[in-house]
Formats: C-alpha cells, sequence, structure tokens
C-alpha cells in the first residue's frame, strides 16, 4: 500500500494528465463538473455524519447529493453535443476528412460525459450505501427500545 501510493506520489505524470482532460475536455464544463464532484463528496461526508438525524435532514441530504450527481451528468452530456456540433461544422469546412482527425474529435467529446457519468455514479453510490447503513442503524435502535 506505501509503495503504490509512493510511486503515484513520484509520478507526476498521473496529475498533469488529469489537468490536461480536463483543458481538452472544455474547461467551463469540466470545472462545473469537478464542483460538482466536490460537493458530492462533502454533502456525502456530511450525510454520513448525520445518519441519526431526524429523517428529513438525512433524506435533504440524500435528494441533494443525486440531484448534484445527476447535474454533472446532464452537464456533461450538454457540453458533448456542444462539442459534436463543432466537430461537424470544422469538418464540413474542411470538406476532405481524415479518420484521425475525426477520431481525435470524438475522443475529446466523449470527456466530459465520461466525466459526468464518474460523478453521478460516485454519488448514486454512496446513497444506496449511506441509505443501507442508515436502515441497519435505525433497526438495531428500534430493536434495543423494545
Amino acid at each position: 500500500m506505501i509503495t503504490i501510493s509512493i510511486m503515484i506520489l513520484q509520478e507526476q505524470g498521473f496529475f498533469e494528465q488529469l489537468f490536461a482532460r480536463i483543458n481538452e475536455g472544455g474547461p467551463l464544463a469540466m470545472s462545473l463538473i469537478l464542483i460538482s464532484f466536490l460537493l458530492v463528496l462533502f454533502l456525502t461526508v456530511r450525510a454520513a455524519m448525520k445518519l441519526s438525524a431526524p429523517t428529513h435532514i438525512f433524506k435533504k441530504s440524500i435528494l441533494l447529493i443525486n440531484q448534484l450527481g445527476l447535474l454533472a451528468l446532464v452537464i456533461g452530456l450538454f457540453a458533448q453535443f456542444i462539442g459534436l456540433i463543432q466537430i461537424f461544422d470544422a469538418f464540413e469546412a474542411l470538406g476532405d476528412i481524415n479518420p484521425t482527425l475525426f477520431a481525435g474529435g470524438l475522443k475529446v467529446t466523449l470527456l466530459a460525459p465520461l466525466f459526468g457519468g464518474f460523478t453521478f455514479l460516485i454519488g448514486r453510490m454512496a446513497t444506496f450505501i449511506l441509505n443501507w447503513i442508515r436502515d441497519a442503524e435505525l433497526d438495531k435502535v428500534s430493536s434495543i427500545k423494545n
């Protein structure tokens, strides 16, 4: 475990590549998705700390996590559609299309939905786990009281 973390920290290529992909996928859309991802993580930790809170407070955190994940996915898809329109406009102006150029353009348009989908997936898995833990914890409390 320690050797893996040392190798990751020594390899500066991971973070450089991550930031390059964020810039490549469109700085505005990718920044919004990154902000959504960080908010999903924050709200997940907050909801985990409120497992024993009243139901309406816990459910509000769960709802916010799900809505932010969905927002990230929609932003990613919207950015992809805009990117596809720009690619097709550029190829229409060029006339003759090189397949490698077309593949490179498609790759760039897939970055935003990929990051948005990842954010959505993390948010949904977190809400599933939080609901599962909360239900199990509430069952324990109700069985002790009886």
